[in-house]
């Protein structure tokens, strides 16, 4: 019996796609490992047990997430642990080299387009990317794409590079009438909606959202109000501006910081979801959207087309009448609106936790040299 680590400290800072993906293979890895004991590192601040299935434990560490020292101080945490294995989701290992290493990058961004992130960001990821990627015994990614970035921009043997999709909860799927009924009364809006959801930050290029969406109200001035899902990011008060610069306050609805139990009805009640951003690692939302069975439309940039596949209408992200024209094709054409629909709750059956945790297992075993 090996003792495998996963780091799920990120889980208590930081709610989103990552944290998403280390609870799903927390509760999907006991029921397809039974030889194996897996340790589950918590922030000493979370209250939570996320080590609720057989041959999982709970540990403590008081080693913040994204501290200037984790690596040290957590490699002095973990030791009396005595893993045989840790995996770091968020990518960034501990110090030592006692333990196989198993990181997850989830994309590189913070590479391709540095002026995205905060100084702070810039310089966390900037210092350790390599050292993570020199240290792991295997990487992980969440799409082809990413695993072709770390190949060619961090030169990691190809080998030791895997790419293990990541899926979309069950909890996404259409909602019943009564729901989306329930929903759109008490946030006063209409049916068919322009949703965008995600972090309010530079990658997800809402500034060239609003400006589609300005050109598309000049074409369509009847055209369904903007919503804007998320919550706040890095230099979000410059999106609040162009707002008003472009005469759109009455026609953007921002939600902040939405229930997620109210989200397959927030994704099923709009007309279209819009994701265009310059970078996606992934792109955890078109899917949520294709489950419950929205239209997508996304950049033709990174893991985005390798998601949706042929479920959503590819755009430029560096062209705002681009992704105005494809907004009011899915508007205008009732046809293809319901085409997508259906390729989208097709497309998005292809992705689940299950296979998500099997594939990890694989590598964890490939590691271990089982």
């Amino acid at each position: 019996m090996a003792r495998i680590g996963i780091d799920a400290r990120l889980t208590y800072y930081r709610r989103g796609g990552i944290a998403e993906y280390i609870e799903a293979l927390i509760r999907e890895l006991p029921a397809l490992d039974q030889a194996n004991e897996y340790v589950v590192l918590h922030s000493r601040k979370d209250s939570r047990d996320l080590a609720v299935g057989p041959r999982q434990r709970r540990a403590i560490c008081w080693t913040p997430a994204h501290h200037r020292f984790e690596r040290l101080t957590l490699a002095i945490e973990i030791w009396p642990l005595r893993l045989d294995l840790l995996h770091s989701p968020d990518f960034i290992p501990p110090l030592g080299g006692w333990y196989r290493s198993v990181v997850t990058i989830h994309d590189l961004t913070f590479l391709h387009y540095p002026d995205f992130l905060t100084p702070d960001s810039r310089r966390y990821y900037n210092g350790q990317i390599r050292a993570a990627v020199a240290r792991a015994d295997h990487i992980l990614t969440d799409s082809e794409a990413t695993r072709q970035d770390v190949i060619g921009l961090l030169h990691a043997p190809p080998e030791k590079v895997t790419t293990v999709l990541l899926a979309v909860s069950q909890h996404f799927r259409p909602a019943p009438k009564e729901a989306v009924d329930q929903l759109i009364a008490r946030y006063k809006l209409p049916r068919g909606y322009i949703l965008f959801v995600g972090t309010f930050e530079p990658r997800k290029n809402l500034p060239g959202l609003l400006k589609a969406f300005s050109l598309l109200r000049s074409h369509l001035p009847d055209a369904p109000p903007l919503v804007l899902a998320g919550r706040r990011g890095w230099l979000y008060e410059e999106v609040y501006a162009q707002i008003n610069a472009l005469g759109l306050s009455e026609h953007v609805t921002w939600l902040e910081d939405v229930p997620y139990n109210d989200l397959p009805a927030l994704y099923s009640a709009a007309g279209a979801l819009c994701l265009p951003s310059f970078y996606e690692g992934f792109g955890l939302t078109p899917l949520e959207a294709m489950a419950c069975g929205t239209p997508v439309v996304v950049s033709d940039r990174a893991s985005l087309p390798e998601v949706v596949g042929d479920a959503g209408l590819l755009i430029d992200p560096d062209d705002p009448h681009c992704i105005a024209d494809a907004l009011q094709r899915v508007i205008v054409d009732t046809a293809l609106a319901a085409d997508l629909r259906q390729r989208g709750l097709v497309r998005a059956a292809i992705f689940n936790w299950c296979e998500t945790a099997r594939r990890t297992l694989a590598v964890y075993q490939t590691v271990l040299g089982g």
